[in-house]
């Protein structure tokens, strides 16, 4: 038995619209470390209570959760209080990079290169981002994942059914620019200072449609990693992410998503603070590519599990379990 851990709740389900994946992602990961020796409970916080998790003697969470309530920084606060070290981002940065609108103002402040966009708080407003973005944009709700209700609108007229898509899922909803060109995203591990990116993978789903499907169900999507980029290319790309992480005040992992335009310029589409860790995953394809198995990878990341606002506690931000 792997006792440097202590008693390990590996957090996951949760009440967002993205349970579904974190079903997979948290089995994923419980099985990992139970194969490496780590004494490893799943904890459903969708059908458990705060009493439940504080009952459960936990020395340290890991988080496998998708989405509100679990990747949005309110878990993440409730942690601080219980002085409870987990995986992942603090309250600060999950909540930051949960909001697309929040991350976009950030990364625009420190000149990072970001789709052009328009928040949208009715449909008066759809005509107004059409003139303002062109077609074709994207319509999707800021504060969720896994491409829930998002919708690429080639046409005017498509523009209320996508905003009335996107808003079952969010109060205000967010019009993008489009960018046209290669898909990719950038695993990422450590931080806040010194964050490394994993290799980039790139993937080409069917007809460009990466929605829900071709995620997490479908075998047609072709993942390529490390993407077929030039050296220099490669380095800009994981600076680039590194940076986007890093001014986000992220920790611990995660995974940035970007489009690469036809004349090799990237663009920051959004972060992911609490990534998938399915088989179809691509967090671990990029460790995979980096010589890093699932379970080492789950591993590492238990590794840097911590309270971030208490971090003045030794005994804390090192992990609570004593060996």
């Amino acid at each position: 038995m792997n006792s440097r851990f202590g008693r390990v709740g590996v957090l996951y389900g949760g009440q967002s619209a993205e349970r579904d994946v974190s079903l997979m992602s948290g089995r994923g990961v419980h099985e990992a470390l139970c194969r490496a020796g780590v004494d490893a409970h799943l904890f459903d916080t969708g059908t458990h209570t705060l009493i439940d998790l504080v009952n459960a003697g936990f020395d340290r969470v890991f988080i496998a959760l998708h989405g509100r309530y679990g990747e949005d920084g309110t878990l993440q606060g409730m942690l601080e209080l219980m002085k409870l070290p987990y995986t992942g981002s603090g309250p600060m940065a999950s909540s930051l990079s949960m909001d697309k609108v929040m991350t976009k103002k950030v990364w625009l402040h420190e000149g990072l290169p970001t789709p052009d966009y328009m928040v949208l708080l009715g449909e008066q407003h759809l005509d107004e981002a059409v003139d303002r973005l062109g077609v074709p944009l994207i319509v999707k709700p800021p504060h969720e994942g896994s491409t829930m209700g998002v919708t690429k609108v080639t046409d005017r007229g498509q523009m209320t059914q996508a905003y009335r898509l996107a808003a079952r899922f969010d109060a205000a909803v967010m019009a993008e620019q489009f960018i046209e060109g290669r898909e990719l995203t950038v695993p990422l591990l450590g931080g806040p200072r010194g964050a490394r990116a994993l290799p980039i993978v790139e993937i080409v789903a069917p007809g460009g449609n990466y929605d829900y499907e071709h995620k997490y169900l479908s075998d047609e999507t072709q993942y390529v990693c490390p993407a077929a980029l030039d050296k220099d290319l490669t380095e800009h790309i994981q600076r680039l992410a590194e940076r986007s992480y890093e001014v986000l005040g992220c920790e611990g992992w995660g995974r940035v998503d970007l489009m690469l335009d036809a004349g090799g310029q990237p663009w920051l589409l959004e972060m992911n603070t609490s990534p998938g860790m399915t088989s179809h995953s691509l967090v671990p394809m990029g460790a995979k590519a980096d010589g890093m198995s699932y379970e080492d990878l789950c591993l590492a990341i238990l590794e840097t599990a911590s309270c971030k606002v208490a971090a003045g506690d030794t005994n804390l931000v090192n992990g609570g379990a004593q060996s």
